[in-house]
């Protein structure tokens, strides 16, 4: 799958550009300065669990058979800014705090159900979240505009943060698609470089194209 066509798939699936976006299509890294977040094994363990809920193992691999926790942390490391990884990284917390709130237990010892009525119910805030931030980026982006034409150089963008919901979610989804598990299993794959044809007969109920490069 292209990069930017996955970009486009995350915006849909989130409703928010991918955090950290134009790092990831640029393929640059974060200055060392900045330092990363440092990621327990216990927390890479966590990121899988939650990312296997958000795309389980069918008949096809799941988010954890694609090692979507390191994937994550890599991505928080590498392209996320300061602010958005110690969002991130509280979300953790966060998200086990909602899990012990709504059924009185913690996420890693919940039952499948119980983490999927849980991430039906975060997704749902995340997305009314979205919109807000949707609204108030919109905001900032025309008041910096009014600014700008006023001479004003100093103006500066006031920021809301994303959800942390969010990040997961549009993590899990590119770090799935990004790796060869789930373009060569989860898509139907044509290696590149390979002919295209427009006419290749398609039935009911199969998956979509995949390639890597």
């Amino acid at each position: 799958m292209d990069r930017r066509e996955l970009l486009k798939l995350v915006t849909l699936a989130t409703g928010g550009v991918l955090i950290g976006g134009q790092m990831f299509l640029s393929g640059c890294k974060n200055d060392p300065k900045l330092g990363g977040v440092d990621f327990s094994a216990e927390d890479i363990s966590f990121l899988d669990e939650v990312g296997e809920t958000i795309l389980p193992k069918t008949k096809t691999p799941g988010a954890k058979d694609a090692q979507v926790g390191e994937f994550m942390k890599v991505m928080v490391n590498d392209c996320y800014d300061a602010e958005d990884q110690k969002t991130f990284h509280e979300g953790i917390k966060a998200l086990n705090e909602a899990c012990e709130k709504m059924h009185k237990t913690g996420f890693m010892e919940a039952s499948p159900e119980q983490r999927q009525s849980l991430l039906i119910s975060l997704d749902k805030e995340a997305k009314e979240y979205q919109k807000k931030k949707n609204d108030f980026d919109g905001e900032q982006k025309k008041k910096e505009k009014e600014e700008k034409e006023k001479g004003n150089k100093d103006f500066k963008k006031e920021r809301m943060q994303s959800h942390y919901f969010t990040m997961f979610k549009q993590l899990t989804i590119t770090g799935f698609f990004t790796s060869k598990i789930g373009a060569t299993e989860a898509l139907r794959y044509m290696p590149v470089p390979g002919k295209y044809d427009g006419a290749f007969p398609y039935k009911k109920g199969d998956k979509a194209w995949a390639a890597t490069g």
